[in-house]
């Protein structure tokens, strides 16, 4: 359940305070990614890389109390987890669409879901399935990115309130022996510092490292 925060005793306040005063308070990093044992774990299980990134990412996420948080309005809640809503291609096709469902327990179990929900959507995004406590995924992997940019509507009254995490990434390229990606993420300053950040690639790079 959305736990509503005391802003009056809450311990970031004033960085809440002075990066509410910004019109823009969007900030995004870009890192490179080691995805090495990641690659060579779904080609041993027959498993979709995208989905298992997205997967990992969420459980990263999910880790870190900060990105937790989400404004409404004048107001601040803590949510239990975020659940991933990704952008996906049917095959054959050259139009993506936007899938979101919860995030399972198991990565293999989650990609099967992932393909299976995919596959069946028929429309372009699932309206009832959009809420604040999101992650959104995207991919661009016909190239090694090295920076991103994301769409917002800034004629909303509400859109400094924006506190969904956007993550994407390019196509996985060999450094040496291993294999990286360029990996993006915007946050909203009020809510994320460079700190948490941080905990996020490690938490990821952890992940990845600790498959067997």
């Amino acid at each position: 359940m959305d736990q509503k925060v005391d802003c009056a005793s809450w311990e970031r306040r004033e960085i809440f305070d002075f990066f509410s005063g910004s019109s823009n308070p969007f900030y995004m990093v870009t890192f490179r990614q080691n995805v090495t044992k990641l690659v060579q774990f779904t080609k041993q299980n027959r498993i979709s890389f995208y989905y298992a990134l997205v997967y990992l990412c969420t459980k990263a996420i999910n880790s870190i109390p900060a990105f937790h948080y989400v404004i409404r309005q004048s107001d601040v809640y803590c949510l239990p987890e975020r659940s991933p809503s990704f952008t996906d291609l049917k095959k054959g096709s050259g139009l993506f669409h936007i899938v979101t469902m919860p995030c399972a327990d198991s990565m293999i179990d989650f990609c099967e879901l992932a393909g299976e929900r995919s596959r069946k959507q028929s429309v372009f995004i699932d309206t009832d399935m959009e809420s604040d406590a999101l992650i959104f995924f995207s991919c661009i992997p016909w190239v090694d990115m090295t920076a991103l940019t994301n769409e917002r509507d800034w004629s909303s009254q509400e859109a400094k309130d924006d506190s969904i995490p956007r993550i994407a990434w390019g196509k996985y390229v060999k450094a040496g022996d291993q294999l990286e990606l360029g990996m993006s993420i915007e946050v909203n300053h009020r809510l994320i510092d460079g700190i948490h950040i941080g905990q996020f690639a490690e938490a990821l790079t952890r992940s990845i490292e600790e498959l067997p």
